[in-house]
């Protein structure tokens, strides 16, 4: 079978709005169930809505979990959004504390429930709407074509504090500062929704495709 980039499914993210995203922009995609089927992808996107710890479980349970520190380890090209980016910190706080993979130091908390605007209107949790992304003055392949402060699709209650801000990619502000994308190694992780952050997410997109290879 030719390359492909896995969309590694565990019954938790918008698989079919990703996947269609990344051959829009003409990734090779294969939505993937299985250990075996990561391992033999070229590069794997992990998608993801819900809580952290079910996630985790989930994944476990499959049999995922491993397969993507496989992956990882490896050095194969991660993208992950949402719980996708999450689950790389040391832990969350969600529904008590839970370990993650651990690959960027740094804890997944809840945003407080005090959150001002700077008009000093209180700010819902969760998180939902367009949003702007200032981006790291260094160079990051994936933000080729997008303006800094371009605007993306956010939807959470919980973001990750990292211990090493040198991994953060891009901030975005809701009543504080949060790191809304990182890019450590092989690993390219957001907070924010590029399949549903319309043109400007569909440019993150294919400039993931070419940072994967353009054999995929």
């Amino acid at each position: 079978m030719p390359p492909f980039v896995a969309v590694v499914d565990y019954g938790r993210g918008n698989l079919r709005s990703v996947s269609r995203a990344l051959e829009t922009v003409g990734i090779r995609v294969k939505v993937v169930h299985t250990p075996g089927e990561i391992d033999a992808a070229a590069a794997l996107v992990v998608p993801g809505q819900g809580a952290f710890d079910d996630c985790m479980a989930t994944l476990e349970q499959h049999g995922l979990l491993s397969a993507i520190q496989r992956a990882i380890q490896a050095g194969k090209p991660y993208l992950g959004i949402c719980i996708g980016l999450q689950i790389l910190y040391t832990e969350s706080e969600e529904h008590g504390l839970h370990p993650g993979l651990g690959v960027i130091p740094g804890r997944v908390v809840r945003f407080p429930e005090n959150l001002r605007d700077d008009s000093g209107g209180r700010l819902k949790i969760p998180h939902m709407g367009w949003n702007e992304v200032k981006q790291s003055p260094l160079p990051i392949p994936f933000w080729r074509d997008i303006p800094d402060k371009s605007f993306f699709y956010f939807v959470h209650s919980y973001y990750g504090i990292p211990e090493d801000t040198a991994s953060v990619a891009g901030w975005t502000e809701y009543g504080l500062p949060f790191a809304s994308a990182v890019f450590y190694d092989n690993l390219f992780a957001v907070q924010f929704h590029p399949e549903k952050s319309q043109k400007m997410g569909l440019i993150l997109l294919r400039n993931f495709g070419e940072w994967v290879g353009q054999e995929v």
